[in-house]
């Protein structure tokens, strides 16, 4: 899903999506985890917006705002 709506290897700060395998988030260098929520979240809203799912995080955040 991610993948069809074109974030393969998209990058948030340090965060990306991999290019090999668009369903893991690699730190492409300096990662922090607000980058990491913010690609999450733009592939939760991409993923309703062109092709009507709701994705299902795998991963849940714990002590973060």
């Amino acid at each position: 899903m991610i993948e069809s709506c074109g974030l393969k290897g998209f990058c948030i700060g340090g965060a990306k999506f991999s290019e090999i395998h668009s369903n893991f988030i690699v730190n492409a260098g300096g990662a922090t985890a607000k980058d990491v929520l913010a690609l999450i979240e733009l592939a939760e809203e991409r993923a309703k917006q062109e092709h009507g799912v709701t994705l299902v995080r795998e991963v849940q955040f714990v002590g973060f705002n």
